[in-house]
């Protein structure tokens, strides 16, 4: 019997100089001639409001049953079609979420228009297949149509489950990223976070305005200090809380966003932190102008 080495050195040495052929979605789905006829395709982008992958992060459903089956000015799908939903990662790239059997078309306008039932034989792909595919026709397409262009890039070892973590130096997340990675305890961001003494930015996006804050270990490392926001909107801030109180929670939901200033391991002094962030405060303007009070 011949070693995987073997084997593998083998294969290399078959390929090299040429061109790896392309492995087509339907490679691995293997649809039927009859089943590749009644199946359409559905890419979900960001509509203007609100990003699918965002929501499809913080609870699949919310995509799955919700924008994939919603009936607007024109139809996706008739009844006995097979619908196959892809979510918008990069400029022509998609994840696979989920492929279902249209049972039946709802008489509504503005609202989920279809009922349908999740197809098990393709469940180990949903959330874990991203294609290529450069799109330039409506959302939904036959499946016929484009299948010798949709090319998988990889199949992720687990379900898909948000962006992963760039680095501090690149973090800058709306509310409902943050809450998406506190909830659903993604494991890469707890790491990176949990530890960390740090001073962050809160931006209002709508006004304008900043608050800086700072993360010592005393009142929590930087994970807690974040929780804390997630949790009420204003983590016991004076102002912060005056605009939750004022405006709701569900303000502090669409408008603020956060990142990461400066971040110090855990051994760092108190003292050196609370300098920077009141460097911070005042190259900002945020006690002037902005959200701080002190």
């Amino acid at each position: 019997m011949k070693s995987t080495k073997c084997c593998s050195s083998t294969t290399s040495r078959y390929w090299e100089g040429k061109k790896m052929p392309k492995i087509l979605l339907n490679d691995i789905l293997g649809l039927r001639d009859d089943d590749l006829d009644r199946s359409v395709i559905k890419f979900n982008q960001w509509n203007g409001t609100n990003d699918p992958m965002e929501e499809y992060t913080r609870n699949p459903s919310i995509v799955n049953d919700g924008w994939f089956l919603w009936h607007k000015e024109r139809r996706y799908f008739r009844e006995g079609q097979i619908g196959i939903c892809f979510l918008k990662l990069s400029s022509d790239t998609w994840l696979l979420t989920t492929i279902k059997e249209i049972t039946k078309c709802l008489d509504v306008v503005d609202a989920v228009g279809y009922e349908a039932h999740e197809l098990d034989m393709y469940r180990q792909f949903f959330g874990r297949v991203i294609i290529k595919h450069r799109k330039s026709r409506p959302q939904g397409v036959y499946f016929k149509t484009v299948q010798e262009r949709l090319e998988v890039l990889q199949i992720l070892p687990t379900i898909f489950d948000g962006i992963d973590f760039p680095g501090y130096d690149k973090v800058r997340l709306s509310y409902e990223q943050l809450s998406t990675i506190i909830h659903r305890n993604k494991r890469d961001w707890v790491a990176a976070l949990e530890n960390q003494k740090a001073v962050y930015l809160i931006t209002d996006r709508f006004s304008g305005k900043h608050y800086v804050g700072s993360a010592y270990g005393e009142n929590g490392m930087l994970l807690q200090r974040w929780t804390n926001y997630v949790n009420d909107g204003h983590g016991g801030n004076k102002l912060l809380r005056e605009v939750v109180e004022e405006f709701g929670i569900q303000y502090v939901e669409q408008n603020f966003q956060y990142a990461i200033l400066e971040n110090y391991n855990a051994r760092t002094d108190k003292q050196i932190i609370l300098g920077r962030e009141s460097w911070w405060k005042e190259t900002l303007g945020s006690r002037a102008f902005g959200l701080n009070a002190n």
